[in-house]
């Protein structure tokens, strides 16, 4: 069987391809969530690597839980502590492993993006869609809820309110309404969506990584910490910044007017 995430690396940027398109690239039953890990952890370990791309093959970017998981589920052939388990050690470690990369990433939302596949996107740091992208908080129509952290994520991105609205309805939304809804930065059409992708990571790439993973865990942690305590971890990166090669460089590069070059 082939992999369901393809690992590509050109330069400075890694592509996540879920490559499982015939069955829109589910991630449930199958290997997605321990492959999505160890991907995560070789970016993490790997100080090559300064921006990443996650997108979809086929037609869709990922329809989220695989129905017929959910059919096992409701048959009463496992026990709601089972299923409880199959979540916490399953599907829960992908948010908590992607969240917190420190290497930024892009979804690059190819097609539908439903369910966990919504959430997934929602755990990224940049959402770009293609003009024939959907989005759908849609386990309410199942009678299930999110197991994923889309109760946590999607109100962080678009707001409480219209996260309600998505999770209380199940309604699609399409790729204009996401973006008015700022659940996603830019719609371009299907064609320019890896190339507009690719662009936007060769940006990020070209600052000092340092700079740039530091920069991410702040807004992370901002989420949830108070100010004073946010300021004093600003001061402690700030001062680990300052003492960096890149940071050296880059005040002499502008202060010679020339292009600063960053080595990591």
């Amino acid at each position: 069987m082939a992999d369901f995430l393809l690992y590509e690396q050109d330069g400075h940027i890694v592509t996540l391809t879920m490559n499982e398109p015939e069955r829109r690239n589910p991630l449930t039953g199958n290997s997605a969530v321990q492959e999505f890990i160890a991907a995560i952890q070789r970016i993490e370990n790997d100080r090559s690597v300064r921006a990443v791309i996650l997108t979809g093959a086929g037609n869709a970017f990922s329809s989220g839980g695989n129905i017929k998981d959910m059919e096992r589920q409701a048959s009463g052939e496992v026990t709601g502590m089972q299923i409880r388990q199959e979540y916490r050690q399953g599907i829960q470690k992908l948010p908590l492993a992607l969240f917190n990369l420190e290497v930024p990433v892009i979804a690059a939302v190819n097609g539908a993006a439903i369910g966990a596949g919504l959430d997934l996107t929602c755990m990224c740091d940049i959402r770009i869609a293609s003009r024939h992208a959907k989005f759908a908080e849609s386990f309410v129509k199942l009678g299930i809820v999110p197991g994923d952290g889309g109760a946590w994520l999607l109100p962080r991105v678009i707001g409480l309110s219209r996260a309600a609205e998505m999770s209380f309805t199940g309604q699609i939304i399409d790729a204009e309404q996401a973006l008015a809804w700022n659940l996603v930065s830019r719609v371009v059409e299907p064609e320019e969506l890896l190339p507009t992708a690719r662009a936007l990571a060769e940006q990020i790439a070209a600052n000092p990584p340092h700079a740039v993973r530091l920069a991410k865990r702040l807004l992370r942690e901002g989420i949830h910490s108070r100010l004073d305590t946010l300021l004093e971890l600003s001061a402690a990166y700030q001062a680990l910044s300052h003492q960096t090669p890149d940071h050296s460089e880059a005040v002499t590069a502008f202060l010679e007017k020339r292009e600063p070059v960053f080595k990591g």
